[in-house]
């Protein structure tokens, strides 16, 4: 199936190329992605009390999507926009312990872009996965720097990766991340680019540059909303610099901006249009967000479509746009919108969206909503409810028991959806080990499985947490790796031990068998200052002890590699656990 629609093409984008055509006659890309700013965190929705005259003129100057809408939560939303399929096809299940992680089988638009001849940067959050080649490297994008986890810990002054390498930044994480995607603008801006923007802000934890916040406290908000309008309004400013950036190098013409953000609003206290719901919620306001595409001479400013899209069509869409020919490896779930921005009279039938919200690491059928022109039905317990969108867009009657047959029939295309889209869904997420663009491994704790006593630091498990409690001999922390290539690989421990003067014997086993036996050092790690306004629901950063543990020789193939502790005594409660480290010799 081709993307590509000559008629279409000719006639409203000229982007029809014969085979000697030179790529660069092609349009640059920039996708700027925000993480839980919801549809009404923008001025031209209707909030009268925040600031966006970047975003606002983004809207008016290109198409504004009335009715776009995702999943609710980040790491789902976002393998859908990079595929075109439905996320609990990709793999994508929900936010940490590994079930956001994307199949490394999947096709993104990084992938399809960078065949085309483009040069593809990512700059921000990924979170669909830590490890190669489910990574950004390994799955299209040339250039990336930010962070791979679901969250990140500080925004000022930290340190983030640059394909692969860490490195020590300065200044606040949404400026920073800006000034590297623009870099990259400059550097390629004689040959079609696609930049990935997918800025962390506006979620927790709350940090926000002085003039920011002090501007929305002054206007009468709690810390936690002056902190979000205040990231809101810094992400303005930064998009008004990519955009005088392109005016300057006289490239914008040549330029598709496209912003959207990846859920509702994370707060249910907020302006959002009278809409039902937030983040995490399957309701219209927790699923709906914006989305603005701006192509000088290309796209009329002032277009408004009110069809329902979703971001399932996200990668056809652009592909069409950028004139790209595109033969999907896998089936498509999402259809090209192009047709709705340049026809008056375009065909686009009804149909179901589907969204889908796991809880925790259970995989449940529900909580679960199914939208069409007209309606939305929404399950969050033992009944379907339905809701007359067009007469109702708040969600305030439901309409289920007046109309029986109408919520049968929504709740028989979502059965049959979701059995459809987590036949293949998988059952163990094992780690990839010893490659050769990948040959240091982190497996974090968050995606250990564990027995005894053995906990969660945080409540919840979320990126970045640690684990502790470490107490018997049944305490043990255990991942499923896959070893690609047999060799010598060393093992080490990012860790924090006090009060161990009798000393703490960590041994490292292969499916039960001991390969590794060594003893650690003490090493206090210390808590990180962290500039929250708000008290978070994460952990907080700390500075990690990082110890070798030796080397051992690993076979190929599916294996558990484990890690006790011993002495068992009050020193070995004091033991935490932030990654093993896999790292192969050369």
């Amino acid at each position: 199936m081709k993307f590509i629609k000559p008629g279409l093409a000719i006639l409203f984008l000229g982007l029809i190329f014969s085979a000697c055509s030179k790529i660069e006659n092609r349009p640059n890309v920039i996708i700027i992605l925000t993480d839980d700013q919801g549809w009404g965190d923008i001025a031209s929705h209707g909030n009268p009390e925040i600031y966006t005259p970047n975003l606002d003129a983004l809207a008016a100057d290109g198409a504004r999507f009335n009715r776009f809408f995702v999943s609710p939560v980040c790491a789902p939303t976002r393998a859908s926009l990079l595929t075109g399929r439905d996320h609990l096809r990709t793999g994508t299940q929900w936010v940490t312990y590994g079930l956001e992680n994307m199949n490394a089988e999947e096709v993104t638009f990084g992938e399809v872009f960078k065949q085309a001849g483009y040069k593809t940067g990512l700059f921000g959050k990924w979170h669909n996965g830590s490890h190669y080649p489910m990574d950004p490297i390994g799955q299209g994008f040339d250039t990336f720097f930010g962070f791979k986890q679901g969250h990140w810990n500080n925004y000022f002054d930290t340190e983030m990766e640059y394909n692969g390498e860490s490195v020590k930044t300065e200044g606040f994480i949404t400026e920073v991340l800006t000034d590297s995607a623009l870099a990259f603008i400059e550097r390629n801006q004689h040959a079609p680019f696609l930049a990935f923007i997918p800025y962390n802000a506006p979620h927790s934890p709350f940090q926000v540059p002085d003039k920011y916040f002090d501007k929305y406290k002054e206007q009468g908000m709690d810390d936690k909303n002056a902190s979000v309008y205040g990231m809101v309004e810094n992400i303005d400013d930064n998009v008004g610099r990519i955009v005088d950036t392109l005016d300057e190098l006289d490239i914008a013409d040549n330029t598709i901006v496209i912003f959207l953000t990846d859920n509702g609003p994370n707060g249910g206290d907020r302006f959002n249009g009278n809409m039902k719901g937030w983040k995490a919620k399957v309701d219209e306001g927790g699923v709906r967000v914006p989305l603005f595409i701006k192509w000088p001479k290309k796209i009329p400013a002032g277009t408004v479509v009110e069809e329902l899209t979703a971001h399932i069509d996200f990668l056809p869409s652009i592909v069409e746009l950028a004139g790209i020919e595109f033969e999907e490896e896998n089936p498509l779930d999402g259809r090209s919108f192009t047709s709705l921005i340049f026809e008056d009279t375009p065909l686009w039938s009804d149909r179901y969206l589907f969204t889908h919200q796991s809880r925790w690491d259970s995989l449940e059928m529900y909580p679960a909503s199914v939208r069409n022109n007209q309606y939305r039905a929404v399950r969050y317990n033992d009944h379907w409810e339905l809701f007359d969108m067009n007469k109702d867009p708040g969600q305030q009657n439901d309409i289920s028991e007046s109309n029986p047959l109408i919520s049968q029939q929504f709740a028989n295309v979502y059965d049959d959806w979701f059995e459809e889209v987590t036949k293949d869904l998988p059952q163990s997420r094992p780690v990839q080990i010893g490659h050769q663009k990948a040959p240091i491994v982190q497996l974090p704790a968050v995606e250990s499985s564990f027995t005894g006593n053995i906990k969660f630091n945080g409540i919840s498990g979320w990126s970045n947490d640690w684990i502790i409690n470490w107490r018997t001999t049944e305490d043990e922390a255990s991942w499923e790796i896959d070893v690609v290539e047999e060799g010598t690989y060393e093992t080490l421990i990012e860790y924090s031990l006090g009060n161990a003067e009798n000393g703490l014997l960590a041994t490292i086993s292969i499916n039960g068998e001991d390969i590794i036996s060594t003893q650690v050092s003490s090493y206090q790690a210390q808590l990180v200052f962290s500039p929250d306004r708000v008290a978070r629901g994460e952990v907080y950063e700390k500075t990690w002890g990082l110890q070798s543990l030796g080397e051992s020789e690993l076979k190929t193939g599916i294996q558990n590699i484990e890690i006790s502790i011993l002495p068992i005594a009050e020193t070995a409660s004091s033991f935490e656990l932030k990654n093993l480290i896999i790292k192969k010799k050369i």
